[in-house]
């Protein structure tokens, strides 16, 4: 009887250890991420001064907000900084698999799906999973898109001239930042934020919650660019890789989302076509609510490892 009693409640202990497990290897991991970018020893040169005598406080406290303007501001673009930040993210995210790995292992979760599939990276489903996402943040997006459009000279014409240049793209490849904040930052951030985490979050959370907690950890990790840059991007990219069960998705729409930055409505408002493009944000965003269940109907994405770890009921991986 006693053991009867007893049962339960060691079972509830142990699933709230293993939440909090989760929890705190998410934490790691961001804090981990975040942290590789400042590893490396800044070759900065030391801020100087003619006198020799500098030893107050007053001067001392000079030194170190001006070296810290200068690395914050400046370092961070730096050439060399970029690189060695890149390997670092990079090197984070390879080893993020061996994470879910070790916690699934834990843990003692059951899954037929390989440590790859539930952080999406499959070929099952990758052409829609890779355009139609993609897609429907475009919609979202056709207001800037639009008037990108009329302060483009050339129209229309002349943006789409500009997507398809040759040339423009070789010289995006060869830019450390270009390939920074549109192809490191986005495919390693949703490897270790969305494809590492989602899988831990899921079995404890629910598919729900964790959509809305690995944007949480995702904060953490940009918490410094409020120093660096005085923003936060807001994030629901969990919602894409629950659906699709593909990472390339959310890949491609930070991406875009990068390339686009935040909407210029103000700009927007003193605009001389103000009307036509307000008429454009609102429609962007009532087609994004028109097509958001149809584009992401489990018909075009097949079954979702990732939810396999949901207990029942999951109604996000059920939305059929």
């Amino acid at each position: 009887m006693l053991e009867s009693e007893h049962g339960p409640i060691t079972h509830e202990e142990h699933a709230h250890t293993r939440c909090w497990v989760c929890v705190l290897s998410c934490l790691l991991l961001a804090c981990v991420y975040v942290g590789s970018l400042y590893v490396w020893r800044s070759s900065l040169p030391r801020y100087t001064t003619h006198q020799q005598r500098c030893d107050s406080a007053v001067r001392l406290t000079i030194k170190l907000l001006l070296y810290v303007c200068v690395f914050l501001c400046v370092c961070r673009d730096h050439p060399s900084v970029i690189k060695r930040r890149c390997a670092s993210v990079l090197l984070v995210s390879t080893l993020s698999p061996a994470v879910v790995k070790g916690w699934i292992h834990w843990a003692d979760v059951r899954v037929d799906a390989s440590v790859w599939e539930l952080m999406g990276v499959r070929l099952e489903s990758l052409v829609p999973a890779a355009i139609l996402p993609l897609l429907l943040t475009m919609v979202c997006y056709l207001g800037p898109l639009v008037q990108s459009a009329m302060d483009n000279p050339k129209g229309f014409t002349g943006e789409l001239q500009s997507a398809l240049d040759v040339q423009s793209w070789r010289l995006c490849v060869g830019d450390v930042v270009w390939l920074r904040n549109q192809v490191v930052a986005p495919l390693t951030e949703e490897l270790v934020f969305r494809g590492a985490m989602m899988p831990m979050l899921v079995p404890c959370t629910g598919p729900t919650a964790a959509i809305f907690m690995a944007p949480l950890f995702f904060g953490v990790a940009h918490f410094h660019h409020i120093i660096e840059q005085r923003r936060l991007h807001k994030d629901s990219m969990s919602v894409i890789l629950l659906v699709s069960g593909h990472v390339v998705g959310p890949v491609l729409c930070h991406s875009f989302c990068n390339s686009q930055g935040l909407p210029d409505i103000s700009s927007a408002l003193k605009h001389p076509q103000q009307s036509a493009l307000v008429f454009s944000y609102l429609m962007g965003v009532l087609l994004f609510l028109v097509l958001l269940f149809p584009l992401t109907d489990p018909f075009f994405y097949g079954d979702i490892p990732v939810c396999s770890l949901a207990l029942p009921p999951a109604s996000v991986c059920q939305m059929k």
